[in-house]
């Protein structure tokens, strides 16, 4: 795996941090995540579930959402958090998600709670991204 950045370090117990305030009591799997923006500030997210299912925010999508409202756009890094043993990437829905923030150098590094486990480009968790580009 690529070395690991400061301020990915940095990112990820941030994320590990919101984990713990994670309203999932349906599911029981607590996600935290992080967005490094452009500008090198560091959203962070929580999943939040809903009893209708369809109501539930994945924690990628609140970080994303939180920069967003503090006019930042650009998505360099997406850290998620969960305390599986195994790598868990965001989910379909996220990926859409992410594809409309990110640039070819957008990076999402998969950990649990003790380290970081592996690091992929965005566009190759998500290839051929319906992405603004398309609009045109």
């Amino acid at each position: 795996m690529t070395k690991i950045p400061d301020i990915i370090k940095k990112a990820h117990k941030k994320a590990i941090q919101v984990r713990d305030n994670s309203y999932s009591p349906y599911s029981k799997f607590k996600v935290g995540a992080a967005i490094v923006t452009s500008q090198k500030n560091i959203y962070t997210g929580t999943n939040v579930e809903n009893a209708s299912y369809g109501g539930t925010v994945c924690a990628e999508r609140v970080a994303i959402f939180e920069a967003v409202k503090n006019s930042e756009k650009k998505i360099l890094e997406v850290v998620v958090v969960t305390d599986a043993k195994k790598a868990t990437p965001p989910c379909g829905f996220c990926r859409q998600v992410i594809a409309e923030f990110m640039s070819s150098k957008t990076r999402i590094w998969l950990a649990n709670t003790k380290e970081i486990l592996e690091c992929y480009k965005a566009e190759d968790l998500l290839p051929k991204a319906f992405t603004p580009k398309d609009l045109k």
